[in-house]
């Protein structure tokens, strides 16, 4: 008896899903619970597992491809039987895409093209892109398809961030992760249009730790509670500083985006995470409003789930700002890149151990953190930028004040 691969759904908002890998081929025997394919929503990856042992005797959703949920992508059947199984309708959906034929000299934001180059070409779009594409009166020429044959996809236009009045921008924008697959196409494409339709400037400066790591010592000595929820981590304090900050600056706590600048009153805070495919940033939300203990909790959780690959697609989105901490590569600066359409993000760097001449002239050893903060010109001049910052090495070098 045929049985089929089923297309899971990771999330409960996790509507489609693209195959980036078959990891078995047509004709090839399989076990049960063995991988047969890497799919892929969002940010998140999966391994699809063979439901039954026999023959993988029909890919049905080749790779880059995208399906909705609970559809067939494969079918195995018992070893000497033949698959009668038919393509489903929603793959059929897939075989009537539409080929758009363009015409460049219409486009207002395409530069014109020289005669001797070819002036109208195909662009493969399933029907569901075209239609939110025209929704959102996108130019589906400039957007870059990461579907079979280069085919544009939901996902495509919902990751597509036009840059208003940038045609030459938008141009270059479109070819940004030729050549590359999967989620590592994704950051490629986000993390060019960021550098593209931002003013991105990067400050560094070091904060003075040795009064807070003296301050984690003592509230570990006297708490009548252990403290095993990541609650006085160098990562959690650094969050509470940051939160604190962005409330007293709230011009930082902004999103940039469609020629739009919007101040928003909640905090949800980005933190980074690497992961063998790529950078990652799954968010807290309402941080504004945890305590420690409680930003501690979620920051573990947040970090271990994202690792596992169990987070819903939901919790990589909204952030207002967003953490890059790179301390244990021992990098001391670096310049990250804006999380779009965020306004400002913050790296953090490998604890530092310096000496220093004290009040009385006497040589004493601190502990410092190197953090470099980029921001979007367009929106913050570096001045209240550096106050920004200020703030934050403030709140970590008179550690009392984050639990007031």
């Amino acid at each position: 008896m045929a049985t089929e691969i089923i297309m899971p759904k990771l999330g409960l908002t996790m509507t489609e899903g693209t195959v980036d890998i078959w990891l078995k081929k047509e004709g090839d025997s399989v076990e049960k619970g063995e991988a047969v394919c890497t799919i892929s929503s969002e940010k998140l990856t999966h391994d699809v597992e063979a439901p039954e042992s026999g023959i993988l005797t029909k890919i049905i959703v080749a790779q880059g491809e995208e399906i909705p949920c609970q559809k067939p992508i494969g079918v195995i059947c018992s070893i000497g039987e033949e698959t009668t199984a038919t393509e489903p309708a929603a793959v059929s959906k897939e075989k009537s895409i539409s080929e758009i034929k363009t015409n460049p000299k219409k486009t207002s934001t395409t530069k014109p093209q020289k005669a001797t180059e070819i002036t109208e070409k195909r662009i493969f779009i399933t029907p569901l892109a075209k239609k939110i594409a025209t929704e959102k009166n996108y130019n589906i020429a400039e957007i870059s398809g990461t579907g079979g044959n280069g085919r544009i996809t939901k996902r495509d236009i919902e990751l597509y961030q036009p840059a208003p009045n940038q045609p030459e921008t938008q141009t270059r924008s479109s070819t940004a992760g030729a050549g590359l697959t999967g989620m590592r196409k994704i950051i490629a494409q986000r993390m060019m249009g960021s550098l593209q339709n931002t003013a991105q400037v990067t400050i560094h400066q070091k904060a003075d730790l040795t009064k807070l790591m003296l301050f984690r010592k003592e509230l570990k000595e006297k708490a009548d509670i252990p403290l095993i929820d990541g609650q006085m981590s160098i990562t959690t304090l650094l969050a509470k500083a940051v939160v604190l900050a962005l409330k007293d600056s709230p011009a930082m706590n902004s999103w940039y985006q469609q020629g739009k600048l919007t101040e928003l009153r909640e905090v949800h805070l980005g933190i980074a995470v690497a992961l063998p495919q790529g950078l990652v940033v799954p968010v807290i939300q309402n941080a504004d409003k945890m305590t420690l203990t409680q930003l501690g909790k979620s920051s573990q959780d947040l970090i271990e789930r994202t690792k596992n690959g169990t987070l819903d697609s939901t919790v990589f989105k909204g952030s207002t700002f967003t953490i890059s901490n790179l301390g244990k590569s021992g990098v001391e600066y670096f310049t990250p890149i804006l999380n779009g359409p965020e306004t400002g993000i913050l790296g953090v760097g490998s604890l530092l151990s310096e000496l220093a001449l004290d009040a009385a002239g006497n040589i004493i050893q601190k502990q410092k953190l190197p953090l470099s903060l980029t921001f979007d010109h367009q929106i913050i001049d570096g001045s209240p930028a550096a106050e920004f910052l200020g703030k934050v090495i403030h709140y970590l070098e008179y550690p009392y004040s984050l639990l007031l």
